[in-house]
C-alpha cells in the first residue's frame, strides 16, 4: 500500500520556503532547471514529475527527497552547503542538539550527506533512526 501524497501540504511548504529565501517563482524555477509553470503547479498543489520535486529540494536548501517527506506528513531536512579547504563541496544539516541522541542523529545525517550523496532524505532519516536505536539497545545512550 502506498502512502497518499498531500500535495496541498507540499504547496504551502514550498511557497513558504521560497518566500523565506526571497526567491521569485521564476528565479526558483530557473535555478531548479524547471519551467515556471511546473513550479507554479507545485505551489498550487498539482502533481508534477518526481524529478521536478528533487530539483526543487536543492533550490530550497533541502536534502533530496524532502518534498516527498512533506507530502507524506513529515518535515524537510534542511542542508547548508560548505566548501572544504581542498575545494570539496559538502552539505551540513543544522540541527540544534538537545541530547546525545540528537547529536548522534546530526552526526549520521551530516556524514551521510557528505559521503554518500545519492541517499534520499528518507533514507538518511531511516539510517539515523537505526543508529540511535542500536546505540540505545547497547546502553550507550
Amino acid at each position: 500500500m502506498t502512502t497518499p501524497r498531500d500535495l496541498d501540504r507540499l504547496a504551502k511548504a514550498v511557497k513558504r520556503r521560497r518566500l523565506e529565501l526571497g526567491l521569485a517563482r521564476l528565479a526558483g524555477a530557473q535555478s531548479a532547471g524547471i519551467s515556471k509553470d511546473t513550479w507554479k503547479k507545485v505551489e498550487e498543489g498539482q502533481p508534477v514529475r518526481d524529478m521536478s520535486y528533487a530539483k526543487i529540494d536543492g533550490v530550497l536548501g533541502w536534502a533530496t527527497g524532502s518534498c516527498e517527506l512533506i507530502m507524506q506528513g513529515g518535515e524537510p531536512i534542511p542542508v547548508e552547503s560548505a566548501r572544504t579547504a581542498d575545494g570539496v563541496d559538502i552539505s551540513v544539516i543544522p540541527i540544534q542538539p538537545r541530547d546525545l541522541a540528537s547529536e548522534v542523529t546530526q552526526a549520521v545525517q551530516t556524514a551521510s550527506i557528505a559521503t554518500i550523496g545519492h541517499l534520499t532524505a528518507d533514507e538518511i532519516k531511516k539510517l539515523s533512526e537505526q543508529v540511535v536505536e542500536n546505540l540505545r539497545a547497547r546502553g550507550v545512550i
